[in-house]
């Protein structure tokens, strides 16, 4: 029996019971309170028993039943002390293992860890502190998912919008279908780059869909067609007045449809601006023939801007329509129309536009087109006007051919010519005698003569170089170049034989005038010897001159010899330059311009004394090499 037992059977004093203290080492003051409240009925007991005369076997029973009664508490303690310890540890570990899910499927290196030392720490310590971790933990589910839900729901959006699919009126929850193990930062770098890579496709769609709706817009006002009627074909949300609401319509089954409308009406605008030109072709031909007012064409000019490739993207609104294109064709059934009436007037007007082209090259027109004769065939209803008018207008399309080619060489031949009425100029001028006046008229002919001295001593390589480009010409067309009914080359190479007369005239002119100056010497000679001077001496210059006579061309000698016989009666050789020479002294040059070449420069730019620039001086310089 224990302590207890022996003081109630043999009075022998007890020990006192040690209680645990609240640090679990000692007795502290409640066990010390327990053991005086346990002594009290100890001893109370014991004075009971000792007053009833309890015998030492029922005092042995009834201790045995207190020490099975205080077993069965401590039991019922420790068994309760037990079981709270075994809950601690299940809700420890349930903790722990939510927690490793939690960490898991966030991820290990963006989640709090729980840190405990079971050595130090109590249960409920860290049980507590799981708890916190956990509830901690749970925040972060809670944020990570609505993160996740709310790109999956931005994600399903688009891709439904590109599928096609109305988004919001089917009831499937998609927008909640995300694996919840994995909500780790990777994971939603994953769907964020999934999300921005659907943002930007449905961008560029977007961007596409604006494009082909502008393309088709455009096309509809050029051909004017109604635009909202076309698009609605294709999706109703496409153009302005749809429901603001609802989202573009960016699928593909929406963008090959509007790829097949741009065709489309790319298609029926080319071929409805090949219907417009082929009537606008006509229509311009039919103004510039008729000569059509400026009223008649305004309303036309929008559809004449198809003739120019260039700008056919710009065309005005409703050009293309099929209203336009019929008013267009009506317009031309009407010109052709009143052309019938007026074929006479129009055939004269073309001739007249041949003969002034051919005018200008100084070349004879086609006689088959005259205008006698074309009106006499029309009168006769012997030939169609139209089929005359057909002729005219080839002829003048090869004359324009034609003019084209010539136009260098008649550049080159009214230099020419120019330079052929500047010698004809200057050989006027120095017959005049007033020439060396003081005055301002006078300085400015003095400047234009020596101009002209500069341009005349060009003209021979003006000849050449224009022969040689002629000559090239007639053998790229294999015919000659006439200039008025006149072979070019012939009358340049006249005119060139004629300059060269010309020049031997004129250098057979000096020495007569050299012959002249000596036979005046020999007739003053016999006045100025001195006395007593040989004779033989004054003789030799005088059979010298006889020589240089002799030697004369006939023609000089026969005019010497009447000169020194009429005394002036008959015409002087020895003068210099004479109006006879001036008029003949030009060659074919003269001919040239008195066949017209000279009437025509005339009336082109007429020659005016007064009229040459004082800033021309640029011969100034040679002035006096040339008076010389």
């Amino acid at each position: 029996m224990g302590e207890v037992a022996a003081e109630l059977l043999y009075g022998m004093p007890a020990m006192p019971l040690s209680w645990p203290g609240p640090d679990g080492i000692g007795g502290g003051g409640g066990g010390a309170e327990a053991a005086g409240g346990c002594g009290a009925l100890l001893a109370e007991l014991r004075q009971l028993w000792g007053e009833i005369g309890k015998s030492r076997e029922e005092r042995e029973r009834t201790v045995r039943e207190l020490e099975m009664e205080c077993m069965r508490v401590y039991r019922r303690k420790v068994d309760e002390a037990t079981a709270e310890r075994a809950s601690l540890h299940q809700s420890l570990a349930a903790g722990e293992a939510e927690i490793a899910a939690l960490t898991a499927a966030l991820g290990a290196d963006s989640s709090p860890q729980l840190k405990v030392n079971k050595w130090t720490m109590s249960l409920n310590d860290r049980v507590s502190a799981a708890t916190n971790l956990l509830e901690e933990l749970r925040a972060m589910k809670a944020e990570r998912s609505k993160q996740f839900t709310a790109i999956r729901s931005e994600i399903d959006k688009i891709s439904t919008e590109i599928s096609g699919r109305s988004y919001g009126y089917d009831n499937s929850p998609r927008a909640s279908e995300f694996d919840e193990h994995d909500l780790t930062i990777r994971r939603l770098n994953e769907y964020r780059a999934r999300l921005s890579s659907l943002q930007k496709e449905k961008s560029d769609r977007l961007h596409r869909v604006l494009e082909h709706v502008t393309e088709v817009h455009s096309l509809c006002d050029v051909l004017g067609e109604d635009f909202i009627a076309i698009v609605n074909e294709v999706h109703p949300g496409l153009h302005e007045t749809a429901d603001p609401g609802k989202p573009t319509s960016i699928s593909d089954s929406t963008l090959a449809s509007l790829s097949q409308v741009v065709a489309m009406l790319t298609s029926e605008k080319t071929k409805r601006a090949a219907m417009l030109r082929e009537a606008v072709v006509p229509l311009v031909e039919l103004w510039d023939l008729m000569d059509s007012p400026e009223e008649e064409r305004r309303s036309f000019r929008k559809a004449t801007a198809v003739l120019r490739p260039a700008r056919e993207e710009a065309l005005s609104s409703g050009v293309l329509s099929i209203a336009t294109i019929k008013k267009t064709e009506e317009e031309v059934e009407r010109l052709t129309r009143l052309k019938a009436g007026r074929m006479k007037e129009l055939v004269l007007k073309r001739r007249l536009e041949l003969e002034s082209i051919c005018r200008s090259m100084h070349v004879e027109p086609d006689t088959s087109t005259v205008p006698e004769k074309s009106i006499a065939l029309i009168d006769s209803g012997l030939v169609n006007p139209s089929e005359l008018m057909a002729s005219i207008d080839e002829q003048i399309a090869k004359a324009k051919e034609e003019q084209q080619s010539r136009k260098e060489i008649m550049d080159k031949i009214n230099k020419w010519l120019l330079a052929c009425e500047e010698e004809k100029w200057l050989e006027e001028y120095n017959l005049d005698e007033n020439r060396f006046n003081t005055g301002r008229i006078a300085r400015l002919n003095l400047k234009r003569a020596e101009k002209a001295r500069l341009i005349i001593n060009k003209i021979p390589a003006m000849i050449d170089n224009l022969m040689s480009r002629t000559l090239v010409w007639e053998t790229e067309r294999n015919k000659p170049f006439l200039y008025d009914g006149a072979r070019l080359v012939a009358v340049l190479e006249e005119h060139k034989q004629a300059r060269l007369r010309q020049e031997e005239e004129r250098r057979r002119l000096r020495e007569q005038k050299k012959l002249r100056t000596l036979f005046s010497e020999k007739e003053a000679m016999p006045h100025l010897k001195r006395p007593g001077s040989s004779f033989g001496r004054t003789t030799e210059p005088c059979n010298m001159s006889r020589k240089r006579v002799d030697a004369a061309p006939p023609s000089v000698r026969s005019s010497s010899g009447s000169s020194g016989s009429s005394g002036g009666g008959a015409a002087d050789p020895f003068r210099p330059r004479s109006s006879a020479a001036a008029g003949s002294g030009a060659g074919h040059c003269g001919e040239f311009f008195r066949s017209g070449g000279a009437r025509r420069l005339s009336a082109a730019a007429p020659f005016n004394y007064v009229a040459v620039s004082k800033g021309g001086g640029g011969g100034g310089g040679l002035s006096s090499s040339m008076m010389s």
